[in-house]
């Protein structure tokens, strides 16, 4: 695509993105997009079949900011546990500053995802999956370097983790001072991960 065309594409699902979030998808007409962009309806059809594609494209986008966060962490890299649990905090102060930084990502992802495509439920589900994959892969290194537990399912283990923190990121969405949160929301994440919850 020309530079121009992606430009104005971006700006589109910038806009929408921040709708969405706003009066979540289904209050949200092509007319509250065209008043937050500043265009005429047209230019949407431009670029866009409906609201539905342009939905879709602003969670694809969502994603993309999230794997972009977390490029140049290779789940297999960590060689020593103190690597290992460096690069868990890493990952979760990653995703906390991204939630904090663009609140309306986490709104769109973890509100408004399921609800886009009733024809495609599966949108929300296939970017699960792909996120217990990343962190799968990331707990299998751990039980092969023995940083964790062997006899464990790394995929199921991939998602419950994965669980800790979007609850986590989505209770930034609804306090005063995300900030002051954030640290012992990984610190936990950190702790269950290696320590469990015995009180040996």
């Amino acid at each position: 695509m020309p530079g121009g065309v992606v430009d104005k594409r971006d700006a589109i699902l910038r806009a929408a993105g921040k709708v969405f979030a706003e009066r979540g998808y289904h209050a949200t007409g092509i007319s509250d997009i065209a008043r937050e962009l500043g265009a005429g309806h047209g230019t949407f059809y431009r670029y866009f079949k409906n609201k539905e594609d342009i939905a879709r494209s602003v969670v694809s986008r969502a994603l993309g900011r999230i794997t972009d966060a977390l490029s140049d962490e290779d789940p297999g890299s960590s060689e020593t546990l103190s690597q290992y649990r460096e690069q868990v905090r890493r990952i979760g102060q990653k995703l906390f500053e991204l939630v904090v930084a663009e609140p309306e990502l986490g709104r769109i992802l973890f509100y408004d995802a399921i609800a886009i495509d009733r024809a495609e439920p599966d949108l929300a589900g296939q970017a699960m999956e792909a996120a217990a994959a990343y962190t799968a892969a990331f707990i299998r290194n751990g039980q092969d370097r023995g940083f964790l537990r062997r006899d464990l399912d790394a995929h199921v283990v991939g998602l419950a983790v994965n669980g800790m923190i979007m609850t986590g990121a989505v209770r930034l969405l609804h306090v005063q001072d995300p900030a002051g949160m954030r640290q012992p929301w990984i610190h936990t994440v950190e702790t269950l991960m290696f320590d469990g919850l015995g009180s040996s």
